[in-house]
């Protein structure tokens, strides 16, 4: 069974005409009645009845011409996307992301996503996770850039990978020569860390509480850009996510473990959305984006 099979059945389903089928499909009526014959003896079942010169659907027609139409229709679908691509999308796009991602991660795969495409528009808005997730659940967001959530049940989660936090000190710091430090070993240790409303500060409270710690958490600041403009000039210490790490400025990064804390980025969409070919191409995009950022991971 070929796709032209299926064109033409439909053609002559909905025209019950020969002539005008034939017409619509840009075919001889001959080459019609031929390729009708072929599609019924593959399927072994009559589909029209001929009675002199009028055509009608018999009921295994009837019952074959829904399946055939939506055949047809997701064949034409493909089709269109592709074209799509090809020649960019258009339209608009609404991005959410969180601090981390916003830095550098998001503006690389914008600009990506438009040198490929110079007609779209993309507004792109910087948020909590817990309002990403409210907008994209509410429809006032197309994709969202975040953290794994603690919940998903009205929303899509597609992991990018798994990212370690790390400890950023100054180079005169004690720690600054250290190549692995211990969770236990910041016991007392002065710190600047994420407000108590972030998921990360959170699960940074469960990793010290897992090892017996009890750091000296000396700052609070609910972004991460000034928390190591703070560490720069002060002796103390702060643990964010290697994302964060886009303009180090000479400060130093030391890996965590026992335990190594970790949060798992990805892609957020709302559960049951029809994906566009606009929101198809940026998580593309965002795929090969986080898979290089792999791969040049900040030295310490």
């Amino acid at each position: 069974m070929e796709l032209r099979h299926l064109r033409y059945f439909v053609a002559l389903a909905e025209c019950l005409n020969f002539t005008r089928a034939a017409e619509r499909v840009h075919v001889t009526q001959s080459t019609l009645s031929h390729q009708i014959k072929q599609l019924e003896d593959e399927i072994g079942k009559p589909l029209f009845e001929r009675i002199g010169k009028r055509v009608a659907m018999t009921a295994q027609g009837e019952l074959f011409l829904g399946h055939a139409k939506k055949a047809l229709s997701e064949i034409d679908q493909g089709v269109g996307a592709l074209k799509e691509t090809n020649n960019g999308v258009s339209g608009q796009l609404h991005i959410g992301a969180t601090h981390t991602f916003n830095l550098g991660f998001i503006p690389e795969c914008i600009a990506v996503l438009l040198t490929l495409n110079p007609t779209l528009q993309v507004t792109t808005e910087e948020l909590p996770a817990e309002a990403i997730r409210a907008k994209l659940v509410g429809g006032e967001l197309d994709v969202g850039i975040s953290y794994r959530p603690q919940s998903v049940d009205d929303l899509w989660f597609e992991p990018l990978y798994n990212e370690e936090l790390v400890l950023v000190v100054a180079p005169t710091h004690p720690m600054a020569r250290r190549k692995r430090i211990r969770m236990i070993e910041l016991h007392r240790q002065p710190l600047v860390l994420l407000t108590r409303e972030f998921a990360t500060r959170t699960m940074l409270d469960e990793c010290f509480r897992s090892c017996g710690a009890e750091p000296n958490v000396t700052v609070e600041m609910n972004t991460v850009a000034p928390m190591l403009s703070l560490v720069a000039r002060a002796p103390m210490g702060a643990i964010v996510s290697e994302n964060a790490l886009h303009d180090l400025a000479g400060l130093h990064v030391i890996p965590l473990e026992s335990p190594t804390p970790m949060r798992t980025p990805g892609i957020l969409w709302k559960r049951h959305r029809e994906l566009t070919a606009t929101m198809e191409s940026f998580a593309s995009i965002v795929r090969k984006v986080a898979l290089k950022s792999r791969l040049r991971k900040p030295s310490a």
